[in-house]
């Protein structure tokens, strides 16, 4: 009877202080929810970032004025839609899609370009390089980029 007694005691005890660890981790507080720009910076984020988020950035970076900031924001919600449409297609192939997709992305970024001044456009010019170099060191690039590889170490 004894050794009942402590085994449901222990059983319990460990319950106990085991259950406010599992509530924890099944229900995270506001404070414990991450950023949606934390969210983006996770590396599985596919597509464009938030247009609202991009139209802040560029505002940043690029001293859009309204104007130019209202336009960019349909520019990029625009390109959001088109996007979404895309990858909801299950028609195209994986290389049709991503052909489209880089289409649509150059048409906005001439559309957005086109909206800057000559001051804006330098610094967008850098930016779009910058992007690509980017691209090109994290996501291996498109094949034969121009660059050679170098020859096997033997």
């Amino acid at each position: 009877m004894l050794k009942q007694y402590m085994l449901v005691l222990v059983a319990s005890g460990l319950i106990a202080i085991a259950a406010p660890f599992a509530t924890a981790q099944s229900s995270p507080t506001p404070n414990d929810q991450p950023s949606p720009s934390a969210q983006n910076d996770g590396g599985r984020h596919h597509g464009p970032p938030d247009p609202a988020e991009r139209t802040r950035e560029l505002t940043e970076h690029l001293k859009l004025t309204s104007d130019q900031q209202t336009k960019v924001r349909e520019a990029l919600d625009s390109e959001h839609s088109q996007m979404e449409n895309l990858h909801q297609d299950t028609s195209l192939s994986q290389q049709d899609r991503r052909s489209k997709m880089m289409e649509i992305r150059k048409n906005t970024d001439d559309q957005i370009r086109g909206l800057l001044d000559s001051d804006q456009q330098q610094k967008w010019d850098k930016m779009q390089a910058n992007r690509e170099h980017w691209m090109q060191n994290h996501h291996g690039g498109p094949p034969n980029s121009g660059q050679q590889n170098p020859p096997p170490q033997q």
